[in-house]
Order: C-alpha cells, then sequence, then structure tokens
C-alpha cells in the first residue's frame, strides 16, 4: 500500500522545521517528502495539521505480569495508539521483575496484542534488590534496550560499579534513578514551606544531587553508557554538565508531569498529584523547561503508571506514586507549545527523536527511509480531559478535569493506521 499525505505541517524533529508539505509512504517506510503522488496511492489530506514522527514513550509501565488489572499490554497498546504513541518503552517493574530471559522471553510474547511497537527494558539487578547482578549479556541477546531497577535505587555502590563495568564491555545502556535512597525514603513532596504547612513527609532537593553525583562517579569510573531518567531540580543541572564536557556517554529525561505541573497542584490532597520523585517547585519547573529547550534534557517521557483506585484512595503520604500518561503526553506537551516555551521541533526532539536514537532504533524521524511510524494531530482542538475516557484500565491522570488542547486524529505504525 501507498499512502501520501498532502497538506500537512511537518514537524521535523531531526531537521528542526516546522512548513507545510507531503510526504509519501510506501512499504511500511517513508518513500518520499514533497514528491508526486504516486499511482493508486491512498491520498490522506491533512488539512494544514500537524504530521509528526510517532512518539517514542520511554518508561513506560505494564501490569504484565502481576498486575493486569491494571494495565494490559493490549490495553496499554490501545491507549497509546490513541495519545500518538508509536513505540513503548516498558519498564521491568512488575511481579515478578523482567530479570531473567525467561521472563523477557514471556512479556515479548505477550507484547504482540498491542498494535504499536514495544521494546523491553530488563532489571540490572535479580529481583531489583541490588543484591546480585542480572545476566546482562543474555538479556541483550533477546532484546533487551535497556537496564534498570526503576526507582529502586542500587544502594551498593560497588555493586552498581560492577553492573556498569560489565554492561561497558557489552555496550549495554544503564538507566539510572538519581535520587539518595536514605533521604528520600516515605518522601511524597518536597521540602519547603508548603510541605510544612500542608503535613507532608518531604525530600530536599538535595537528594536527587547527590544521587546524580554518586551515579556520575561511577560512570566516570567505569566508562559505561548511562541515562537519567529523571531529572527534576535545577540544582543537578551543573552536574550534567561537567559530566558531558569531560566526555562521559550521559543523557538524561524528564517527566511531561514535572514540566507541566508543581508543588502547589497537590492542593487538596488530591493523590493524582503524588509522584516520584515528587513534584517540583516552579523555579525547577521552569529550569527544566529551559534545559529541554537547551539540549541539556534529551529526553521527555510520560513515566505511564497505572494504578487501581484502591491504591490512590488513601493519605496522600501513603498513596501509589505515579500517574497514566500514554495519551495525555501530547496533550499536556501542548501547554508548553501554547505558552511559548518548546517549539513543536524542539519538543518531538525530545519526545521521539531522542529517546529513539539513544536506544539505537530507526524511529523518530521523517527521512527517506525512516519507519513510517506517525502521528497527525491538531495542537489547538480543545477539550476538557474526561479520565473516565482513557484508554487505560487505570484512570489515575493529574488532568482530569483540565481544559487542554491537542488532539490526535490518526496513528499509524508502519505505514498501517492503528487509531483515528
Amino acid at each position: 500500500m501507498i499512502l501520501h499525505f498532502t497538506n500537512a505541517r511537518l514537524i521535523d524533529p531531526e531537521a528542526q522545521t516546522d512548513s507545510l508539505g507531503s510526504l509519501t509512504v510506501e512499504n511500511g517506510q517513508i518513500a518520499s517528502r514533497d514528491g508526486d503522488i504516486a499511482k493508486g496511492a491512498e491520498i490522506i489530506d491533512c488539512a494544514g495539521k500537524c504530521l509528526a514522527p510517532g512518539i517514542v514513550d520511554w518508561g513506560v509501565k505494564i501490569g504484565e505480569p502481576g498486575e493486569r488489572h491494571k494495565e494490559s499490554f493490549r490495553s496499554a497498546g490501545l491507549a497509546a495508539a490513541a495519545g500518538g504513541v508509536t513505540t513503548m518503552i516498558v519498564r521491568p517493574d512488575t511481579l515478578p521483575p523482567i530479570d531473567t530471559p525467561e521472563d523477557l522471553e514471556f512479556v515479548t510474547r505477550r507484547a504482540a496484542d498491542a498494535p504499536v511497537n514495544i521494546r523491553h527494558m530488563a532489571a540490572l539487578t535479580k529481583a531489583r534488590e541490588g543484591r546480585e547482578m542480572v545476566e546482562i549479556g543474555f538479556l541483550t541477546d533477546l532484546g533487551a534496550v535497556a537496564f534498570t531497577d526503576g526507582v529502586r535505587v542500587v544502594a551498593d555502590s560497588k555493586l552498581l560499579g560492577r553492573c556498569m563495568s560489565y554492561a561497558k564491555g557489552l555496550g549495554a545502556l544503564i538507566v539510572g534513578h538519581p535520587q539518595d535512597p536514605g533521604l528520600s525514603k516515605g518522601a511524597a513532596a518536597t521540602s519547603g514551606k508548603f510541605a510544612s504547612l500542608y503535613g507532608i513527609p518531604a525530600v530536599s532537593p538535595m537528594a536527587e544531587v547527590m544521587g546524580l553525583d554518586r551515579d556520575l562517579a561511577l560512570v566516570a569510573m567505569t566508562g559505561c553508557r548511562w541515562h537519567a531518567d529523571q531529572i527534576t531540580v535545577a540544582a543537578a543541572l551543573p552536574a550534567l554538565r561537567r559530566a558531558r564536557a569531560s566526555g562521559l556517554d550521559v543523557t538524561a529525561g524528564t517527566s511531561i508531569h514535572h514540566l507541566t505541573l508543581n508543588e502547589f497542584d497537590v492542593g487538596d490532597y488530591r493523590t493524582f498529584f503524588r509522584f516520584t520523585p515528587p513534584l517540583r517547585s516552579e523555579d525547577d519547573r521552569l529550569a527544566m523547561v529551559q534545559a529541554v529547550a537547551d539540549g541539556e534534557i534529551d529526553v521527555i517521557a510520560s513515566f505511564h503508571t497505572p494504578q487501581d483506585e484502591e491504591s490512590k484512595r488513601l493519605p496522600f503520604e501513603v498513596a501509589a506514586p505515579g500517574a497514566v500518561g500514554l495519551q495525555t503526553l501530547l496533550p499536556a506537551a501542548m501547554r508548553l507549545y501554547h505558552a511559548g516555551a518548546l517549539t513543536l521541533p524542539e519538543l518531538w526532539r525530545a519526545m521521539s527523536l531522542n529517546p529513539a536514537a539513544r536506544l539505537g532504533l530507526p524511529a523518530g524521524r521523517l527521512a527517506e527511509g525512516a519507519p513510517a511510524d506517525l502521528v497527525l494531530f491538531d495542537p489547538d482542538a480543545p477539550f476538557v480531559m474526561d479520565r473516565f475516557g482513557l484508554l487505560s484500565k487505570s484512570k489515575n491522570t493529574p488532568f482530569d478535569g483540565a481544559r487542554m488542547q491537542g488532539k490526535v486524529m490518526g496513528s499509524w505504525v508502519a505505514g498501517k493506521r492503528v487509531f483515528g
């Protein structure tokens, strides 16, 4: 099948351009830009709406195995397609964790239920307990794109150093969660007047800085490839700059929630605003937005974390952290675009091009020969978010009832329409 997208506003994160044009897709790949209409092509008139590479969402939690009632591969895939996410990079923090070749083979087979691309990260230590390294070589051979224990920080620096040295020899990527586990234990907010006023257990932003400094020192010692999953405070940025200036192979990400919400959004103790790390000050939020614009923060992700009602209907400090985000990532990102903080090419550089490039995937581009993983969206379309309209099994979104802009009109994976 040949598709010809005409009258499209092409968002090219690689060239950093936003311009009207056309796109031809053939055999699941982008065949040409602004070319003639091929004989027999199906013409899709985009009516001046935005056509961009599909989003590559790095850090999606799926409930298989162990918590399928919260999210399945199929339900997450449907939500992803509806949100313009054409590739999900899935976390290993399941029950049990994805820490053996057999576990990875199981979830790889289960992922065939989804209408979008799925790639898997594996745990860094067995059972994510920080005591014994997993079989990084075997898991890499089976397709693991990175290794992480998620929010369970490996406290044993000697063990983490060994993991990094082994990963270095195999060219494997380690994803860290910069946080001092002792300081941040039990915290549900960022320390300051607001947390004190509301009586919420809090943690200093320095816990993130200390965790980052430790991890970067080990990266310098071992020379491994390393990615920080969430940088959320301005005080952490100088360490990243120093690491890059010294030639370390380091990248960093942040969550869309830390770019669009701040500590005051906790307001009336709504547990949909409970995150790990917790929401930060407005100054930190603005600093993270600027860091994305400057290229210091490479990746924006939803960190989709489905939680059932029973996990959230608890006192704020003990409620399960996290929010669903596959369908809200794009409209939340439009808040930054409409505020004039980031352009659409800058957003798609962080949400599609950079995560794909860091993980060695061919996605995230509009170049000839790239996979035809595409999203067509209207950045201006207004709507009121209704959490019960989300396709995820869990409905825990902080944007419930919010006025938002940005609607997905269609999603394609390898040239096949999966939404719209």
